[in-house]
C-alpha cells in the first residue's frame, strides 16, 4: 500500500465506470448530513454551516467531497457512514491528493483503499 502524506480523501461524483452521480447536489446533501461532526460538537444557538472535516468542493469541474482523516480519529462510525456512502454508490475514492484527471474511471478495488 502506499502511504500518503495527506490527511484528505476526496470522493468524487463519478462512479467507477465514469458515470456522474446524481443527484447534482448529492455533496452538499451529504456535508450536510456530517455537518454535526466537526472539532468540539455540533455548534449550539448558531447557524449551522459545513465542518471542516467533510466539505463539498469540485474537482476538475466535478463534484465532490474532501474528508479529513481526523473524522475518523475523532467519530469513526461517521467516517464509515461516509466511506459506506462511497462504496455503496460505486463512487471513485482518492486518498491523499486529488486526482490529476478525474474524468477517467477510476478502477481501485475497496481492498486496496486505506480505511
Amino acid at each position: 500500500m502506499v502511504k500518503h502524506t495527506s490527511k484528505k480523501t476526496y470522493i468524487l461524483g463519478l462512479t467507477h465506470s465514469g458515470r456522474a452521480f446524481r443527484p447534482s447536489d448529492w455533496a452538499e446533501r451529504l456535508a450536510g448530513v456530517m455537518s454535526q461532526f466537526r472539532p468540539g460538537g455540533a455548534p449550539i444557538g448558531r447557524q449551522l454551516g459545513y465542518s471542516p472535516w467533510c466539505i463539498p468542493t469540485s474537482v476538475n469541474n466535478v463534484r465532490c467531497v474532501v474528508v479529513h482523516d481526523d473524522l475518523r480519529d475523532h467519530h469513526v462510525m461517521a467516517w464509515d457512514f461516509v466511506m459506506g456512502f462511497a462504496k455503496d454508490n460505486e463512487l471513485q475514492v482518492h486518498h491523499g491528493s486529488p486526482p490529476h484527471n478525474s474524468h477517467q474511471p477510476h478502477h481501485s478495488h475497496p481492498h486496496h483503499q486505506k480505511v
